[in-house]
């Protein structure tokens, strides 16, 4: 027997044999425009291996090893596989996906994971890399004290912020996975983009359990609560009421962004609103509250950490509502009303353009209010480039390749942050 499986270029089913629902326990209409290849092998292994038998498939013609894989009912065999590129449209058109042959052997076959590899799985886990949405803000809060000049800010409790931060967005993700696996989304989403949309896929890829999901949410959360307990014990009595609404402000949008009874994505629009408090304004107030020496609220400070956080907040909305484009059919399923699936893709594609303008709209008045002529430069550059990624969403929102769009905006708020601390800092 000789199980034969073919994708397109993210993995999902196109079709299968019969020999496969044999060797693999699945009928066809499970997981044929359903489910991806990567439901067969261990989250490990996907992880360590997969891209380099798929790399090697792309330059030599063919990828030829052994391995073990999972049946539906969870028996692990021992098999020899075989992997080529496919072309639908001809081998001169560009590649449409991967075949995969697989014969079962009476071998034990062992795939040593790798130090790294269970490194890159709690990164995954986590999805610790778009971090950059919530520690970029708190940087450019920094870079704008640390660029006045005055020594009004604490190093200690900035170093703290950062890390206190880190903790609680990492709680968030998990816990938001954890949700999204209890509700039923992630297992519904055939369509996500790999890395950028559908969330971390970790329980899906068997790294992690749903209950162990939780259980990490809650240790996250408690540590980021002991660090976040312990800022405030270092704050001045001044600042203390406002560091701790705020506070607590953003852990209850977080966690309610997708859980229960609240539900904030599933409010058409509430759970965009919410993402930009959260990663906006909240959090540059927030970071000013926890590192300004004097009273915040009474300062000039108060104000520019308010207006710093529009245009950033704004910018990470965009990065959630791009994500949703490749979600929304899923979505709509379990009921996570977010804007897409709300509006449409069609007609979403002119509130990333609204959401662009208005974050160059308030970076400008940010401009004029701060009085900071090299302020223009972060400004003419959301501009241009958000102008730029619009262009390609217009003509590629219901194709595949809107993935250069998704990881583009991640850019466009990660580059904006960082040019926006460099002019901060030659401003004063």
């Amino acid at each position: 027997m000789k199980s034969t499986i073919t994708c397109d270029m993210e993995g999902v089913i196109l079709t299968m044999n019969s020999d496969a629902e044999k060797i693999f326990g699945y009928k066809k209409d499970e997981l044929i425009g359903k489910k991806r290849v990567s439901l067969f092998s261990p989250g490990e292994i996907v992880l360590q291996n997969v891209e380099g038998w798929l790399n090697t498939a792309i330059k030599e013609g063919e990828y030829k090893g052994e391995t073990y894989f999972l049946k539906k009912n969870g028996e692990k065999f021992n098999a020899r596989i075989r992997i080529t590129p496919t072309f639908a449209n001809g081998k001169d058109k560009p590649q449409t996906g991967y075949c995969g042959v697989t014969e079962v052997i009476d071998k034990n076959v062992e795939v040593p994971i790798k130090f790294s590899t269970k490194l890159i799985k709690m990164l995954a886990i986590t999805r610790m890399p778009f971090t950059s949405a919530s520690l970029l803000p708190i940087f450019v809060v920094g870079a704008y004290f640390a660029g006045s000049g005055d020594g009004l800010f604490s190093i200690q409790q900035f170093t703290l912020t950062i890390v206190g931060i880190l903790i609680a967005h990492l709680g968030i993700n998990v816990f938001n996975d954890y949700f999204d696996g209890k509700d039923g989304t992630d297992e519904a989403n055939a369509e996500y983009f790999q890395q950028v949309s559908g969330g971390s896929r970790a329980i899906e890829l068997g790294l992690i359990t749903l209950k162990g999901t939780r259980k990490l949410g809650i240790i996250l959360t408690i540590i980021a609560l002991s660090i976040g307990g312990l800022i405030l014990s270092n704050i001045n009595e001044a600042n203390f009421t406002g560091a701790m609404q705020i506070t607590v402000a953003g852990l209850l949008l977080g966690y309610f962004y997708t859980a229960r009874p609240i539900r904030l994505v599933a409010r058409r629009g509430l759970g965009e609103i919410a993402i930009f408090l959260a990663f906006g304004p909240l959090l540059t107030l927030g970071t000013g509250y926890a590192i300004f020496n004097g009273a915040f609220e009474e300062s000039v400070h108060f104000v520019n950490c308010l207006l710093m956080g529009i245009p950033l907040g704004l910018l990470t909305t965009n990065i959630l509502l791009i994500n949703e484009f490749p979600d929304m059919k899923s979505d709509a399923t379990t009921g996570k009303n977010h804007l897409v699936v709300t509006f449409g893709k069609k007609a979403s594609r002119w509130i990333y353009l609204v959401l662009l303008f208005l974050a160059v709209g308030s970076s400008f008045y940010m401009y004029q209010e701060m009085n900071n002529i090299y302020l223009l430069i972060p400004t003419i550059f959301c501009l241009l480039f958000g102008l730029y990624i619009f262009k390609h969403i217009l003509k590629h929102y219901e194709l595949r390749s809107l993935v250069d769009a998704n990881w583009k905006t991640i850019g466009l708020q990660a580059l904006y942050s960082i040019i926006l601390c460099i002019c901060l800092m030659l401003g004063f």
